[in-house]
């Protein structure tokens, strides 16, 4: 199984995914903002990452930005996980580079099956 990045503020949200990311057998590592999830990133890469878009102090498009700059992040999938159903959000995060986005509220299984669908695209676990 993988391990999974969360980068999310919204603590019921985040508290949620890992539930449902543990119970399918995934390691997780959780945070709250991007300054957190690009620490944790450092000292510990993920597998993949799960990103939301609002975020406190960057922006997710920007965040997203950063990991497609970065050689050390730029292969790890990157599913975002967000409220933002629109046609122009979802178009900018697949010009960025993004793997998989699922709009809140999801299901676990849509959930389990990005990531299993995101890290076999990338030749992963």
């Amino acid at each position: 199984m993988a391990k999974v990045l969360v980068i999310e503020d919204d603590l019921a949200f985040r508290d949620l995914l890992r539930l449902h990311l543990r119970q399918a057998g995934h390691t997780v590592q959780v945070a709250a903002d991007p300054e957190e999830g690009l620490r944790n990133l450092i000292d510990a890469p993920p597998d993949l990452i799960l990103l939301d878009l609002d975020l406190p102090y960057l922006h997710g498009f920007e965040v997203l930005e950063a990991l497609r700059s970065d050689p050390a992040s730029q292969k790890i999938p990157v599913i975002i996980v967000t409220g933002h159903a629109e046609e122009d959000v979802h178009e900018r995060c697949r010009t960025i580079g993004m793997d998989g986005y699922l709009t809140k509220p999801f299901k676990a299984e849509q959930l389990i099956q990005g990531i299993t669908k995101a890290l076999a695209a990338r030749g992963e676990k």
